[in-house]
């Protein structure tokens, strides 16, 4: 059977809705919690769709590639071109970033992802993408094609579902405008080991700390979002910063309103990225204030940013009762 892909049309927004609504059952099967379904996830899709079809809509740069056999959609995939954020340095521009809901029919014919990955890769390089990103839910289809068309592991999405609540810890409080300058010291650490870890994608924007600081204190006067420090006998230690999830690791079929997020998190007791120093207890009880304040606000599952590299963070999450939901791959290609 020949496979035949091209750019979709609003006209296709109707079949690619049904199989998009059967890709997000088959998340909701394996965390009815984390991906819980839209009331109307058909719906949410169509209008996703149009938003993301209409180049004057969407400030990202979208694609939607159908695959077809004899006339029958088949398989899809989407992509973005990725703002960087102000932090950052970008040396190689935007990255493209070929999206989680990406999903072939049972009928496809087996070589069908291959051919919708290569697509999708040409497409974001001639939109101007010198690296390129691939998020897939961890062990899923797509991580072994990704895996052996050169992808990399680059960030891990641990999550939790069944959040629990913890005592107050004496060395954990709530941030206030005074520990900005301490926050923005220990980001400048938390970006050098990022930047240790994968120069090509986190390099630091020149005017990163300066940029950083006003952030946070915009961040201090948000509602959705709730910032705690670290500390023993007045000495900053670290912090971390929970907030509500964002339709970026979420395809529109999904409900997220209950979902939270701490991307925001560092300490010294993770200082080295292969390996905690002592029991990182205090490491520990600020990301559970985090973790707690989500609680507090109805949220049911958390999804917690960690590099892949950064085994130290990865052990506190694992302790902490959380697991690898999804996997964002690298690859450069410019």
């Amino acid at each position: 059977m020949t496979i035949s892909i091209r750019p979709a049309r609003i006209s296709d927004s109707e079949p690619l809705a049904d199989m998009l609504v059967e890709d997000a059952k088959s998340r909701n099967a394996v965390d009815p919690v984390l991906w819980r379904l839209n009331a109307d996830p058909r719906g949410a899709i169509i209008a996703a769709l149009a938003r993301a079809l209409d180049v004057d809509a969407s400030p990202v740069r979208h694609a939607w590639l159908i695959a077809e056999v004899d006339g029958h959609l088949v398989g899809c995939t989407h992509s973005i071109i990725l703002p960087v954020p102000p932090i950052y340095a970008a040396p190689f521009g935007p990255p493209g970033l070929i999206m989680e809901d990406c999903c072939v029919s049972s009928a496809a014919p087996r070589q069908t992802r291959a051919a919708l990955i290569e697509a999708a890769e040409a497409d974001l390089v001639q939109a101007g993408a010198k690296i390129l990103l691939a998020s897939a839910v961890t062990d899923g289809t797509w991580t072994s094609h990704y895996m052996r068309d050169g992808y990399e592991p680059l960030t891990c999405y641990f999550a939790k579902s069944g959040l629990t609540q913890s005592g107050d810890a004496q060395t954990v409080r709530k941030a206030e405008v005074r520990d900005v300058p301490d926050i923005v010291t220990s980001s400048a650490v938390n970006r050098q080991i990022l930047n240790d870890l994968k120069p090509d994608f986190w390099k630091p924007h020149p005017d990163a700390d300066t940029r950083f600081a006003q952030w946070m204190q915009r961040s201090l006067t948000l509602a959705d979002r709730d910032m705690f420090v670290s500390e023993d006998a007045g000495v900053f230690l670290g912090y971390a910063i929970s907030q509500p999830a964002t339709p970026l690791h979420f395809p529109p079929a999904h409900d997220i309103s209950e979902i939270g997020v701490i991307d925001d998190f560092h300490h010294v007791e993770m200082g080295d990225p292969t390996s905690l120093a002592r029991d990182a207890t205090r490491a520990s009880a600020v990301f559970r204030a985090a973790e707690s304040a989500r609680v507090v606000r109805g949220n049911t599952a958390l999804l917690v940013v960690c590099p892949a590299a950064w085994t130290a963070k990865a052990q506190v999450l694992t302790r902490a009762g959380y697991t690898n939901a999804m996997t964002w791959f690298f690859k450069k290609v410019g």
